[in-house]
């Protein structure tokens, strides 16, 4: 990295992105950057040295700068739209978002807070700082890139890259089921329970997607019929509402601009069955078997 300082500065991945793919039309300027992107002098300044202390871009004269080899294999794997690369990349020449994820994979799941004391914590031999800011920065880029997942209600982090579920996923499951149950009255339990709040639950536990879950969930209620039941909700339901959002990142081209689109939905989707969506389940027979599905 170039031009080291202790912490990071506040740049989105999206700014990251237009700049080191300006750069590697040509040779810019901060006086260039700030009209092209549409922001003041001083955040184009903020964003230019912060992609150049990254290694994205590089100055070639006094506050001019060109794209890195670095920095060209970064717009080309967000062309592709290969987020696992991109995430791979920025941790190579991040080191505080080589050492969030590091730190997320140890301790995990974790808090916001937490995850900064052991960050601080780890830091203490490197010239890094960390803050609340700069932790709330880098878990926002492991979000979008999906190395790191944040549990929608109760806010802790993990690491969920895993495609597939584990063998003994039905009683994963049960276990989730059993331990979500709330007592309605003496005696009796809550048996309609949220799926986006098992589908959290799952993948905090065993570090698994949201979409492998999905799949996993409906072939488990597939296998089990009369035993699993998915049911829909109203509009309303509580079950959609998450306390914090699911974000997203898709490839952006605004006007031959390379970028990226970020959205935060803090409405939850059910899973989808025969082109029906579903928001709960029950479970009426705890005698339930799971296989998984052959990629024959």
């Amino acid at each position: 990295m170039s031009n080291e300082r202790p912490t990071i500065r506040p740049v989105t991945l999206a700014r990251l992105v237009e700049a080191t793919y300006l750069c590697g039309e040509s040779t810019r300027t901060t006086n260039d950057i700030e009209p092209e992107l549409d922001i003041t002098h001083r955040r184009a300044r903020s964003v230019l040295l912060e992609t150049q202390r990254i290694g994205f871009v590089e100055e070639v004269q006094d506050s001019t700068y060109e794209q890195t080899t670095s920095g060209e294999e970064l717009i080309m794997t967000v062309q592709n739209e290969n987020w696992t690369r991109v995430s791979s990349i920025l941790a190579t020449h991040s080191p505080h978002y080589r050492a969030f994820i590091n730190t997320v994979e140890k301790t995990g799941p974790v808090e916001l807070d937490k995850a900064l004391q052991h960050l601080e914590t780890q830091a203490m031999s490197t010239p890094y700082t960390y803050n609340r800011t700069s932790v709330e920065l880098l878990s926002d880029w492991g979000e979008r890139l999906g190395p790191v997942q944040r549990n929608a209600f109760t806010g802790e982090y993990y690491i969920a890259q895993l495609t597939t579920v584990p063998d003994n996923f039905d009683q994963i499951v049960l276990e989730i089921y059993h331990n979500l149950e709330e007592t309605t009255g003496i005696g009796i339990r809550q048996r309609h329970l949220s799926i986006p709040r098992i589908r959290e639950m799952l993948c905090m536990k065993i570090g698994v997607t949201r979409d492998a879950i999905d799949e996993a969930l409906c072939e488990l209620s597939k296998q089990n019929v009369g035993k699993i039941e998915l049911s829909g909700a109203p509009i309303d339901t509580g079950a959609k509402n998450a306390a914090y959002g699911i974000k997203q990142l898709n490839l952006s081209d605004k006007e031959g601009l390379i970028s990226t689109s970020h959205s935060t939905d803090r409405i939850m989707a059910g899973v989808e069955q025969f082109n029906k969506r579903y928001y709960y389940l029950t479970v009426h027979d705890e005698d339930i078997t799971y296989t998984q599905e052959s990629d024959s």
